[in-house]
């Protein structure tokens, strides 16, 4: 057990996910998984660490590619649900953490608001290389554990791209990888490193309630602007070239303008 890769998986759409063992199937072939997902359906949280999480860790029993593996449903967010694996479960720092696999992709400005993202940099920020990964899907299927989602091939290029992670030595300010697998990707498919795109991919959708009283909650619709969308982009690659999006991220969220002649112009009188 020792000499394999130690490899956390988690992610945000809950612990009974078929996305998840997927990647859990997929990863036991490259090193020892430790699964710590978030007791319930998490989407949407970004790499929040809300204070009302009860934080209770049980251990529940699935059966994986015919074995039976023991896994930790946490009370937490997918961010969370890291922090209790590296602190709690493992008592360790594994060589890598993987999240995912995501039903829907996650493109674009909207991937702070990504839990299976949020997952992955808060992993990177204990200095442990990450990997996110979501397979494209319509809205329809984000919430759900559908078995019309076939994660086999997603499941490949989270093998493939986590073997490069634990075998390459990366560039300081590459904190993280995201990689978004084409609904309709093939294994032989290619893939492309990418930026993450500007543009509001998922709109937000007012609720129509008749009273502010209703319980209600913001909807969402996918509106991707495909038109000029640049060639380098995950959403260009993702939906236009129908190729895996690889984007390296980093943690350092500060604009690229020049201090100095931004420091220029806020001074200027």
């Amino acid at each position: 057990m020792n000499s394999k890769p130690q490899i956390l998986l988690t992610n945000d759409d809950g612990i009974r996910s078929p996305g998840l063992w997927a990647a859990a199937a997929s990863l036991s072939n490259l090193g020892y998984v430790t699964v710590t997902a978030p007791r319930d359906q998490s989407s949407g949280m970004g790499r929040s660490l809300p204070n009302t999480s009860d934080g209770i860790i049980r251990e529940e029993q699935v059966q994986v590619n015919g074995q039976i593996w023991s896994v930790f449903a946490v009370g937490g967010s997918p961010a969370q649900s890291v922090l209790h694996g590296v602190l709690e479960v493992m008592k360790c720092k594994p060589d890598l953490v993987v999240s995912g696999i995501n039903y829907g992709e996650n493109v674009a400005s909207g991937v702070t608001i990504s839990g299976t993202v949020g997952a992955a940099m808060e992993a990177a920020s204990l200095g442990i290389p990450a990997l996110a990964v979501s397979l494209e899907a319509h809205s329809k299927y984000h919430l759900s554990y559908s078995d019309e989602m076939d994660f086999s091939v997603a499941a490949g290029f989270t093998v493939q791209i986590a073997r490069l992670l634990l075998a390459k030595k990366f560039p300081e300010d590459v904190n993280l990888l995201k990689v978004d697998v084409p609904s309709d990707a093939k294994a032989d498919t290619p893939w492309q490193l990418t930026r993450v795109s500007k543009q509001r991919y998922y709109e937000p959708v007012a609720l129509g309630r008749a009273s502010w009283d209703e319980p209600g909650v913001i909807g969402y619709r996918e509106a991707g602007i495909l038109d000029n969308e640049p060639e380098d982009t995950d959403v260009y690659v993702l939906r236009m070239k129908r190729w895996v999006s690889v984007s390296p991220l980093s943690l350092d969220l500060s604009s690229r303008v020049d201090l100095k002649d931004l420091d220029k112009l806020m001074r200027k009188k």
